[in-house]
């Protein structure tokens, strides 16, 4: 399996990706991905349990049994891609010569 794919295998899955950009700003509860995100409750639950297991994220207990959650250092090395990604999709991305793949 190439990197890429290996890759795509964690995060090409819907709303992967916009669940770490939204852990980018800082650990957040359950509720309130669901909320800002509008992720249905079991696809929510279930790319949480997924990222979690690729060692994306991480589970924060909180009072009165309510978790947040939080990016690994594995999921902040996200963050120029995501950012990229971003930038591309508001049609701000750099267009010239693309780097010939050797």
């Amino acid at each position: 399996m190439s990197d890429l794919a290996a890759a795509l295998d964690v995060l090409g899955a819907r709303w992967a990706l916009l669940i770490v950009g939204r852990l980018l700003d800082g650990p957040q509860r359950y509720g309130d991905l669901q909320r800002d995100l509008g992720t249905p409750t079991n696809m929510l639950a279930t790319r949480l349990r997924e990222l979690e297991a690729a060692g994306v994220l991480t589970r924060l207990p909180l009072k009165h049994n309510t978790r947040a959650y939080a990016l690994t250092d594995r999921g902040l090395a996200l963050r120029e891609a995501i950012e990229a990604l971003e930038r591309w999709g508001a049609g701000k991305a750099q267009l010239g010569p693309s780097p010939s793949r050797g």
